[in-house]
């Protein structure tokens, strides 16, 4: 079941509705109940396997509690089993292809048989979110938790079980243990979420995504065609990640859940670092703390701080893919952060005055390598990627210039509620602030204009939605 489909709409609005005139005990039960019925709603069997990720983790938390001599134990064989099914189901073509090219290579030749498994969909998001409940119950950072209901309504909440954003336990866990309480002024404001996560899918990413597809198509595009679909890939996979995210806390809002913030502006960042400090926070902060640090982070030194960033964004790739593009892609913004790590004592000395005028320049020169970080990611052949990167400009081909400055321009105009609403919060809002005389922020009467923009978006979204409907990009991850 999708978000953007009109059998989501009424799965939605009957849920909701039952589930406020419920007790919290079997608030949570409608929650569970319906949390399966969303994911198994096309493939039933991807059921097993969630239950059976489940009740392992779910035993073994208990176990570690229990048995504290042997939590080693037990975190293992959450992580075996977690980490086995997701190898099995993303990887496991990969691997034995690429077992079999090496032997090979060498005059080896062993059959290994390949499987044609359909790839469970969020595998990969809620096994790191049930291993961010063994990891902290194994650290003695969280209680291991007795209620196996309130635990596997954690592990399947329905809004972000199939695209994030990744919660952590000690975030959504309590939450689920709570009782609830409706809010008018909270439901409205997740409708709003919701109709802007809306706009920005059927209306932003969708249109864009026709672009980079058409171009992507193309055998041999030329260089300034390339760029302006690797641009407009770039406002796809932005939009449409934004967008789930944005919807499912909308929804999580009217049932009286509060999810994280996975993105923040990503195409403001002033540099690598930044730039993961805003992009798909929820993953990127999960390998912060669970491999980055684990590694040693920046205590044992300069170089081994190099190698545990470029490890962690190696595995930060594999992990959107079984693919080596992916890998290519991780090791690349591995590399830029290194860099970047590298320099930065250099800049040190710099007077504010100079970092602040050079903003604009240090914005665009990261969104430059963000896109081309987008180019190893979106092209999956190795053959037409390295065509692809040492494209040069053709300057007598006037229909490659032309053509790709019309799809540009038509990226950038499909784009321009994203720029214009990420300069409004970061730049301008804050400054429009209004302070009593105590220095506090005064209220504004943000339901008027917040009525406005929302009539606005839904008349845009109705003339310029896509015709054509494409399918959220982190699905298949």
């Amino acid at each position: 079941m999708i978000f953007h489909s009109l059998t989501f709409v009424a799965f939605f609005l009957v849920v909701v509705t039952v589930y406020w005139r419920l007790p919290h005990r079997a608030q949570n039960v409608l929650l569970l109940v319906s949390s399966y019925v969303f994911y198994g709603w096309v493939h039933p069997w991807f059921l097993a396997l969630i239950f059976a990720s489940t009740a392992v983790d779910f035993w073994a938390g208990r176990q570690m509690a229990d048995h504290p001599s042997n939590k080693r134990r037990f975190l293992g064989l959450s992580l075996l089993v977690n980490l086995g099914m997701l190898g099995f189901f993303k990887y496991y073509n990969f691997f034995a292809v690429n077992v079999h090219a090496a032997l090979a290579a060498v005059h080896f030749s062993v059959p290994l048989p390949a499987l044609q498994v359909v790839l469970p969909v969020g595998i990969s998001f809620y096994t790191f979110q049930e291993l961010s409940y063994t990891l902290e119950v194994y650290k003695g950072r969280l209680d291991a938790r007795r209620d196996f209901l309130n635990f596997a309504t954690f592990v399947c909440f329905f809004p972000q079980l199939v695209a994030g954003p990744i919660e952590r336990a000690a975030h959504l866990l309590p939450q689920v243990e709570q009782p609830r309480t409706f809010s008018w002024p909270l439901a409205r404001d997740a409708m709003f979420l919701i109709l802007w996560g809306y706009f920005q899918k059927l209306v932003v990413a969708d249109n864009a995504g026709v672009i980079a597809n058409k171009v992507f198509a193309l055998k041999s595009p030329g260089f300034f065609m390339l760029w302006a679909g690797v641009f407009a890939f770039g406002i796809q996979i932005y939009a449409d990640f934004s967008a789930y995210s944005d919807i499912a806390r909308g929804v999580a809002r009217w049932l009286g859940f509060d999810l994280m913030r996975n993105f923040r502006h990503p195409y403001l960042a002033t540099g690598p670092a930044d730039f993961w400090r805003r992009w798909h926070i929820s993953l990127s902060s999960w390998f912060r703390d669970y491999v980055y640090i684990p590694l040693g982070g920046s205590r044992a030194g300069r170089l081994l701080e190099y190698r545990n960033i470029f490890a962690t964004f190696l595995l930060s790739g594999f992990w959107h893919g079984a693919n080596w593009n992916y890998v290519l892609w991780g090791a690349y913004h591995g590399a830029l952060l290194v860099v970047s790590r590298a320099v930065s004592p250099s800049r040190e000395g710099t007077h504010p005055r100079w970092m602040a005028a050079l903003t604009p320049l240090r914005i665009i020169g990261m969104l430059v390598l963000t896109n081309i970080g987008w180019l190893l990611f979106r092209e999956t052949d190795a053959n037409y990627l390295w065509r692809e990167l040492t494209t040069a400009p053709d300057i007598h081909n006037a229909f490659d210039r032309t053509a790709g400055l019309y799809l540009f321009l038509f990226a950038f105009i499909y784009s321009l509620p994203l720029w214009i609403n990420s300069i409004w919060e970061c730049h301008i809002s804050p400054r429009l602030a209004l302070r009593d005389a105590t220095g506090a922020i005064s209220s504004r009467p943000w339901l008027v204009s917040q009525t406005v923009i929302a009539g606005i978006l839904f008349a845009l979204l109705l003339v310029f939605h896509s015709q054509q409907s494409l399918d959220f990009i982190y699905f298949k991850f």
